[in-house]
């Protein structure tokens, strides 16, 4: 039985939790919230759905003990309102901080042995604060991180190509997820093409980087949270571990030659990150890169990580 526990039920959290439910993706789900009657009335939901639902799921609204079995955990806790109120992602450092180190002590506690997938912000740092309290090995504690930026870049790619479709475009988005995050333009490609052949003024890489790394705020300021894109970069990382589809993805992961948790691709599956990709960068990426894990860890030492 594939069961999995969404410890947050914000806009983010039950969206991974609806898109498991319609898409057939678990099994059993578990919903985990501070507010228990906000997890209770969207089991109620739930259920409500159940005899018109495609999948036959069992959900319900539990505590930390009830994920001692569960396979995997998507943490999607958090003050989501200062993050749009800051326009950095550091906005709610200290409110998910200290719940990072709860929630992890609490999942210990459980006896969970499975994977965690972190959507909480500041993403990286929470990742590792995740990984550290919970005592689960690195490999099976990772982030959504810079998946959803490379999602954005790859959208505003594919815009001033204008005859693409963003799946087309190739490449990452690296480092924080976050303001220090950059693009690392060596890796991108259109098709099996790199992006350089297609452009020829360069004045429009920054624009598309921006792009990128504001993307969520523009939406922010719109409807004040983000939920549908992100869900379905966790959702599908939930999906690669069940499947141990080894998907190769950008996620928040321990990258060993910068010491820290980083936007970074790597193979996610069964055993959650099975390995780190190996990127040619240029030595100007190289040293964005560690620019942006300096940062990460700058801040996870102001609260002791």
């Amino acid at each position: 039985m594939r069961k999995v526990g969404v410890i947050g039920i914000g806009h983010v959290g039950v969206t991974v939790a609806f898109s498991l439910f319609t898409s057939g993706g678990a099994d059993q789900l578990v919903l985990i919230d501070t507010k228990k009657e906000k997890a209770t009335a969207e089991v109620n939901d739930f259920k409500d759905a159940l005899a018109r639902n495609h999948h036959h799921l069992v959900v319900v609204d539990g505590d930390y003990s009830e994920l001692a079995d569960a396979d995997v955990i998507v943490t999607a806790f958090g003050d989501v309102a200062a993050t749009v109120a800051s326009g950095d992602r550091f906005g709610e450092f200290n409110f998910n901080t200290v719940q990072a180190q709860s929630v992890g002590a609490q999942i210990k506690a459980s006896g969970f042995h499975g994977i965690i997938v972190d959507i909480s912000n500041p993403c990286d740092v929470v990742t590792n604060i995740l990984q550290q309290t919970s005592g689960l090995p690195r490999n099976h504690v990772f982030g959504t991180g810079t998946s959803l930026d490379t999602a954005r870049m790859q959208r505003a790619v594919a815009a001033y190509l204008g005859d693409q479709d963003p799946r087309n475009i190739g490449g990452y988005v690296l480092g924080e997820h976050g303001n220090s995050q950059f693009t690392a333009w060596s890796t991108v490609t259109v098709g099996t093409r790199p992006l350089a052949e297609f452009i020829d003024d360069p004045s429009v890489y920054p624009q598309m980087e921006e792009a990128a790394r504001q993307g969520g705020f523009v939406t922010a300021a719109g409807k004040g949270y983000t939920n549908y894109a992100v869900a379905t970069c966790a959702v599908r990382l939930v999906e690669a571990v069940f499947s141990d589809a080894r998907l190769l993805t950008p996620v928040s992961t321990y990258v060993e030659k910068v010491g820290t948790y980083v936007g970074y691709p790597a193979f996610v599956g069964a055993d959650g990150v099975v390995k780190v990709h190996d990127l040619e960068l240029t030595a100007d990426e190289n040293a964005q890169l560690e620019k942006t894990a300096t940062y990460l860890k700058e801040n996870a030492a102001k609260v002791g990580f």
